[in-house]
């Protein structure tokens, strides 16, 4: 008979029960954050490790790796992690493992390995099967002490066996090794720092509880990347990032200026930013290299070996090298930011951002636990051994009744106990003793080994008894940890990798020109506003061409390099960088597309601008101001508001303010001149009145130094000058009406 496809039972659905959605979903997706957090993203602020690192090392102490040992495989060792401890993917055990061997992933690696395990160019390492791996000295040290009850355990997910909760931890691992992770709704990313410094930070923590974190700052100066780099951030911003655990830092690759002869020089790179892959990034600086991002960079070579060393090759033996690198920091990864979030497991249980000091404090409170314990387990066992050596003592004292009671008695065990008042453990250790072991001299050696353990015992009472003592002892391990893993014995660990240094001052408008190719344009702005940027200087503009019913209304040259600056009637400056223009095929693009401009405004005038130049603006209805150019740039499309006109008034005219004077003509045709000194400057406003009118207002405006008189042109492009003494009748103060214009003026009313 087939299996009966309905449910047990008659069929019938009593085995159905109807579940809230909403809250099955809470409760699981709440057990599924939790398991993140506390199981696998966070790591324990004691030791600070994640769980399958934990596991990794309590794994590779029970198969004996230690340095002192030989190696074996990781095949092996992720079999044994993943049976016993972690019920997980093999893979992510030994891409776990793998990161700790990784001299340039770990400031401290905790594996020491062998054959690839990968390297700086984000290649990956060989498959499990083929490399091999044993602890390192520093995994030793957060291992010390696990077998004497330092740390409590707890059953592994089958039960079958136990596992550390948390490593006893002597080395300062959470910040000298960093960590990373995501988890549900926190991330955590802690930079690796210098294990001396930390040590030395400590040891100030245990003799001033109360010192502030600027102070331990003083010993703890920044992260101390295992590549290397140079740290650009202020002292205040490091400060503030270890005071409230949050922040990021700058790191920049190192790199110097190595001479070729003959004038001719490279810029080498020997130290790029953590966490970045070599050859991503030389892929990405090759592909700016290409799209002409990079107009001061010739060529990009890679010739590293062991250590790294990227050649940048500059355009010319001419090009600034800091500012080469400062356009190379702004776009590649040559620069990086490195985030700091110490969000980790406080007392094992609770996710928490804490501070430096929190952190060193959490681990130091976790030492003094792991110590008290050790000595309490110690203490026990000292004890143990006592009462089995008062034993054996009572036994050599009265070795041939002893003898005697064994040959003959059914029961020698309850005889001698009952005799000598001896407990069980001593009786059945009395037992035991070998033969070989009733020599003379024994009685001796048991002697010395009762007293040696007794003044132990006294000196573990003392310690445990006293807060002082605990705290000394304490100092001491962390000083031999410094002392193992400082810059004075460990030349290879020890010596701080990163520096730290105040970025380079460079103007940034050197460092913008410095990502853009310097090329000549023409910029070409039409009556109706299309905007457009043709190659090379152009002398002839008859030949350009414009759509039906629209014409020229400017043109001028420029650099691609150059910031233009367009006026319009609404009284607002737009920048729009020259190499952002439209290219000259057709017609280019009306400028509302380029910018925010609106749509009942037109275009004054466009040209290149020049920082060091003063502008006069002046309305229609006469009134006008000076403004200094730098201070019309806007940064945004939306341009920047500099005259100030309500409607019908609009903004008329824009000059470059040269010389001394000023000459207005109004639409009534009367001249007017008068000082420049009387026109205010300002940044922004309405202005002060220039000429006054009856009716109309302004036609045309022209600066000029009264020395050298006033100039204009006609229609037939004759140029014609007044002196000083012929304009003496329209000179008059600011604001006045003016006279008619002198004889031979263009009818235009313009200064042509």
């Amino acid at each position: 008979m087939g299996k009966s496809l309905l449910p047990p039972g008659n069929g019938g659905d009593d085995h159905i029960e109807p579940v809230d959605l909403k809250k099955a979903l809470e409760e699981r997706y709440l057990a599924y954050a939790l398991s993140t957090i506390m199981h696998r993203a966070l790591p324990d602020v004691r030791d600070g490790l994640k769980p399958v690192h934990r596991r990794i090392m309590h794994a590779m102490r029970l198969l004996r790796l230690n340095p002192d040992q030989g190696f074996a495989k990781c095949a092996r060792i992720v079999g044994e992690v993943m049976g016993k401890f972690h019920p997980h993917g093999d893979q992510s055990i030994y891409d776990a493992l793998v990161r700790l061997a990784q001299s340039f992933s770990m400031r401290y690696p905790l594996v020491d390995g062998q054959g690839n395990f990968g390297n700086i160019d984000g290649d990956n390492a060989a498959a499990m099967r083929y490399t091999e791996a044993r602890m390192t000295d520093v995994a030793t040290e957060i291992l010390a002490g696990i077998t004497e009850d330092a740390v409590d355990y707890r059953p592994t997910y089958n039960e079958e066996d136990e596992e550390p909760v948390v490593l006893p931890g002597a080395f300062p691992n959470l910040l000298a090794n960093g960590s990373s992770g995501i988890a549900v709704g926190m991330a955590t990313s802690i930079p690796p720092h210098n294990a001396a410094e930390l040590c030395d930070a400590a040891l100030h923590l245990i003799d001033h509880p109360d010192a502030p974190v600027s102070k331990l700052t003083d010993f703890v100066q920044g992260p101390d990347f295992p590549t290397g780099g140079i740290v650009v951030d202020s002292r205040a911003s490091i400060l503030e990032a270890y005071e409230t655990g949050r922040g990021s830092f700058r790191v920049r690759a190192r790199w110097h200026q190595e001479d070729q002869g003959r004038g001719t020089w490279v810029i080498v790179v020997t130290e790029i930013p953590y966490g970045v892959q070599k050859s991503r990034m030389i892929e990405k600086i090759a592909e700016l290299l290409l799209a002409r991002k990079l107009p001061l960079l010739e060529d990009i070579r890679d010739e590293s070996a062991e250590d790294i060393r990227i050649v940048l090759a500059p355009k010319s033996r001419t090009v600034d090298p800091g500012l080469l690198m400062e356009s190379l920091f702004k776009l590649t990864e040559l620069e990086s930011r490195f985030p700091l979030n110490m969000n980790v497991l406080s007392r094992g249980k609770v996710p928490n951002v804490l501070s430096l000091k929190d952190v060193l404090r959490e681990w130091l409170d976790h030492r003094r636990d792991v110590l008290i314990r050790r000595s309490r387990h110690r203490l026990a066992e000292i004890e143990r051994r006592l009462e089995i050596l008062a034993g054996y003592l009572i036994a050599y004292l009265n070795i041939d009744e002893v003898i005697r009671i064994i040959r003959e008695e059914d029961e020698p065990k309850q005889v001698m106990m009952a005799r000598w008042d001896l407990t069980d453990t001593q009786a059945e250790a009395i037992l035991n003793m070998r033969l070989r072991a009733l020599r003379k001299l024994e009685e001796f050696e048991i002697r010395k080994e009762f007293d040696g353990l007794s003044a132990e015992k006294k000196q573990i009472e003392a310690l445990l008894g006293s807060q002082e003592k605990q705290w000394k002892t304490i100092s001491w391990e962390i000083q031999k940890i410094r002392r193992d893993f400082g810059p004075e014995e460990n030349t290879e660990l020890g010596p701080r990798r990163t520096q730290f240094a105040d970025a380079p001052e460079h103007d940034l408008t050197d460092i913008a020109h410095a990502m853009i190719e310097r090329e000549p344009v023409t910029v070409v702005v039409s009556q109706k506003g299309w905007l457009r940027a043709m190659k090379g200087h152009l002398s002839d503009y008859s030949q350009l061409s414009f759509k039906e019913g629209d014409g020229l209304k400017i043109a001028f040259h420029a650099q691609t390099t150059d910031k233009i600056l367009v006026f319009t009637t609404g009284g607002k400056f737009y920048t729009i960088g020259a190499d952002r223009l439209p290219g000259g095929r057709g017609h280019g693009e009306p400028i509302r597309i380029i910018v925010d401009m609106d749509n009942d405004q037109d275009i004054v005038t466009a040209f290149v601008h020049d920082p060091s130049r003063r502008l006069l603006l002046a309305s229609h209805q006469g009134n006008g101001f000076l403004v200094p150019e730098t201070e019309v740039v806007a940064n945004t499309r939306k341009g920047r508001q500099v005259m100030n006109v309500k409607a019908p008034d609009e903004a008329r005219i824009c000059v470059p303010a040269e010389g001394d004077h000023v000459a207005v003509i109004g639409e009534n045709r009367k001249m007017l001149v008068f000082s420049m000194s009387e026109v205010p400057e300002m940044t922004r406003g309405k202005g002060v009145r220039l000429q006054k009118y009856k009716d109309g207002g302004v036609l045309d405006l022209k600066t000029f130094a009264l020395e050298a008189g006033l100039s204009w042109q006609d229609s037939a492009e004759r140029t014609f000058t007044r002196s000083q003494a012929e304009l003496a009748e329209w000179i008059g103060a600011r604001a006045s009406a003016g006279r008619m214009v002198p004889k031979g003026f263009p009818r235009t009313g313009k200064f042509g």
